[in-house]
């Protein structure tokens, strides 16, 4: 009969011979999760290689390969002309992943905590499941267009740095990296700013960016304005903090601010958020008139203006109006911003323009969720800013996603005729096409999700007033616009016919 430890490694160790991690390393992984689990005990003595190699029917030479493996981590000893013994070595604790799940049947993990907890209904996932061949996002670039061998080549170089070391070891805050300088050079140059680095705090994104400063300028039950269309990502944020959202008209100008002024008092107000530049989802803009109004009102009242400037980097037609922050005397404004969107999405960054000692408070929240930041990405991108690179790629892909705009709107026209109205944007890589008469969007999905077009719920808007999509066009090419808009209309004919 066999010995009782071969008995239970038989019933411990299951080897797959067609999986890709060599049979050596299989079984290795599995005896050192049986030893950690108190199955085999200090002191056990395992079978020798011959008899292990007929209990698993493999070869003698692995069985020594794989006790081989174990005594070079410490978890055996092997003792000439004695046999292999088992050890429990020092800080050795760290759960190893068997390759296979026998082992790890025998100890389900809980599914369920045993202490109550409230799940947050404001930070719900509106991401869907999506398997369709085509579909339609809310504006995002099109990774296809980015020099991937130009992006190794940088990320080489930064890499190799000696700079890089001395980073990762400094202990003490040091006043100013060389990105948040370059940084601050590129926005003075492109967005008219005139701001010093103890103005700017860099982020991994601009949702990042806002959930920090909705910390550091949020309180329960504080009002927070925003369009009666908004970003839903941003009231997210906004609700988790507690605060009350209030909606305001919208309408080809932006923001209604006289409505502002007639239903709310001095101090009752926290903060105005916008998007100045391109309001999401509609694509307005912010006139000059309705900006400088919105900045006097923040001043009487005293509050925050939180402009978010997503889509700065993309404008097609005429110069980009700049930012209300660079002309902003009062420090009313927080300006979000993002950089690097012509970028890998990983090499891409947040940033915060905001009065020093609001940006001093803000990274202190900011060292609590990432202490340390990339240092690579940073490094990279102040060369690319440095070298002119950014601006480059820039320019190249807004020619692109111009006429892939100029595209969908012939497209939009030959296909849909009078049923669809859309103002053209200057920029953005999104159209807000409006269907008259009024349909049901969510029948309009179900019918598109029949011929392999995916549109997500977080596109589609619609009440008594609105029945529009917010239609990303930036990561399609001509031949895929092409393709998606004659799907559209096809379930939009499709839906007529129930009202037939």
């Amino acid at each position: 009969m066999n010995s009782p430890v071969s008995q239970l490694l038989k019933q411990l160790i299951q080897l797959e011979k067609l999986n890709t991690t060599p049979v050596y390393i299989q079984a290795a992984q599995q005896i050192i999760n049986a030893i950690q689990r108190g199955y085999l005990v200090e002191g056990t003595w395992l079978p020798g290689t011959r008899t292990f190699s007929q209990l698993f029917k493999i070869n003698r030479n692995t069985v020594v390969a794989i006790y081989d493996e174990l005594a070079s981590q410490g978890w055996v000893e092997i003792i000439p002309n004695k046999g292999t013994c088992v050890l429990v070595p020092e800080n050795k604790t760290a759960a190893i992943k068997a390759t296979s799940q026998r082992i790890d049947q025998v100890h389900d993990y809980a599914r369920t905590t045993g202490f109550p907890f409230q799940a947050s209904f404001n930070l719900a996932s509106t991401q869907e499941q999506n398997q369709k061949k085509y579909s339609i996002n809310d504006g995002q670039p099109d990774l296809r267009l980015h020099p991937i061998h130009q992006f190794s080549k940088w990320y080489s170089a930064s890499m190799k740095r000696k700079s890089l070391v001395s980073k990762w070891n400094q202990t003490a805050l040091s006043s100013h990296s060389a990105f948040e300088i370059q940084l601050c050079n590129y926005l003075n140059a492109t967005r008219g700013f005139h701001i010093m680095p103890h103005n700017l705090m860099s982020t991994r994104s601009i949702e990042m960016s806002l959930y920090i400063v909705s910390q550091v300028l949020l309180k329960p039950n504080d009002i927070v304005l925003v369009g009666d269309l908004s970003n839903y990502a941003a009231n997210m944020i906004f609700q988790q903090s507690g605060a009350k959202i209030k909606t305001i008209p919208i309408d080809s100008d932006g923001i209604d601010v006289d409505y502002i002024r007639t239903h709310f008092i001095k101090h009752a107000i926290r903060c105005v958020y916008v998007c100045a530049h391109r309001h999401y989802p509609t694509t307005s803009g912010l006139s000059a008139e309705r900006r400088l109004q919105l900045m006097q009102l923040a001043k009487d009242y005293q509050f925050a203006i939180i402009e978010d400037d997503y889509d700065y980097d993309f404008q097609f037609d005429g110069s980009a109006m700049l930012p209300m922050a660079s002309s902003d005397a009062n420090g009313v404004i927080i300006y979000l911003g993002k950089m690097g969107q012509s970028l890998f999405p990983s090499f891409q960054t947040g940033f915060v323009i905001a009065p020093e000692n609001l940006i001093s408070e803000a990274k202190n929240y900011l060292r609590i969720l990432d202490k340390q930041g990339d240092l690579i990405q940073e490094q990279m991108l102040s060369e690319l800013i440095y070298e002119g690179e950014i601006h480059r790629l820039i320019k190249k892909n807004i020619i692109i996603y111009k006429q892939r705009r100029d595209f969908l709107c012939q497209c939009l026209v030959e296909n849909f005729g009078s049923d669809v109205f859309w103002e053209k944007p200057s920029g953005g890589l999104a159209l807000w096409l409006c269907f008259e008469p009024k349909i049901s969007l969510i029948k309009l999905a179900y019918y598109a999700a029949q011929l392999d077009l995916f549109l997500p719920k977080t596109i589609l808007y619609q009440d008594k007033n609105t029945c529009s999509i917010r239609f990303g066009f930036g990561d399609l090419n001509e031949d895929e616009i092409d393709v998606v808009i004659k799907k559209l209309k096809d379930a939009y004919d499709v839906l007529s016919l129930d009202f037939v």
